[in-house]
């Protein structure tokens, strides 16, 4: 790889605390304390370490993936293109199961998984935290609110990952080497021919309610009467 772009967003100061605009439509700027993301500082200190690592794809080959595809826009993908880019690729690539997150950390939207699984009318599994194929079928523990469940699913199917199912390996040197020199297809979104028109828009923003400070007791007769003036007793 030859150049690395990244991208460093002007953001409020992570010390600051974050005040919405009066009128709902976004948030203060003005007089405020302002820095480089600190995420984006973390991506720029990666770039310098790993100049010739490649990205985030050139790393999922490195640890063992066969090929790569980049579906290229400019624009933000909320949940359901994400879902339409997905199947438009399993059309073309025959998959016998499409592994996801089951979130990103960013919009923790939790839905793509879901939407691809109904789109493509197969099977889903999600939260997975252990898998296991035998033939044609998946067995998948899966964690739920009340504890473990297992389910089988015929292939193929949509599997989104939990995060006990594994510990990803350490990428070594050499595989970074040899990811170099494996297939990375680039395909504008455009080319996809599928409705990629944003289903979700802000419109507005507020502040966090503001939390009720907390009451300091001396003994546990305290804490129980606290509870009881709070009617929670």
């Amino acid at each position: 790889m030859d150049k690395i772009l990244v991208g460093l967003k002007r953001v409020v100061d992570y010390n600051v605390r974050v005040r919405v605009k009066s009128d709902g439509s976004g948030v203060e700027t003005d007089g405020v304390k302002m820095s480089i993301n600190p995420f984006d500082e973390i991506a720029l200190e990666e770039a310098l370490r790993l100049k010739e690592a490649g990205n985030e794809l050139r790393t999922g080959l490195a640890m063992g993936a066969d090929r790569a595809i980049l579906v290229e826009t400019d624009a933000p993908v909320d949940p359901l293109t994400g879902a339409r880019i997905f199947h438009a690729l399993v059309n073309r690539e025959n998959p016998d199961m499409v592994l996801l997150g089951k979130q990103a950390i960013d919009d923790d939207n939790n839905q793509t998984g879901q939407m691809l699984a109904a789109i493509w009318q197969r099977p889903q599994a999600t939260f997975a935290s252990e898998l296991i194929i035998e033939g044609d079928k998946a067995r998948v523990t899966r964690e739920v609110d009340v504890g473990l469940e297992t389910i089988e699913v015929d292939l193929p199917a949509v599997v989104t990952t939990d995060l006990r199912l594994n510990e990803p390996r350490y990428v070594k040197l050499p595989d970074i080497m040899k990811a170099k020199k494996k297939p990375l297809d680039q395909i504008p979104l455009s080319d996809l021919a599928i409705d990629h028109a944003a289903a979700i828009a802000q419109s507005k923003f507020e502040s966090p309610s503001e939390r009720e400070k907390g009451v300091m007791v001396e003994n546990v007769a305290g804490l129980v009467s606290a509870l009881k003036d709070k009617g929670l007793l």
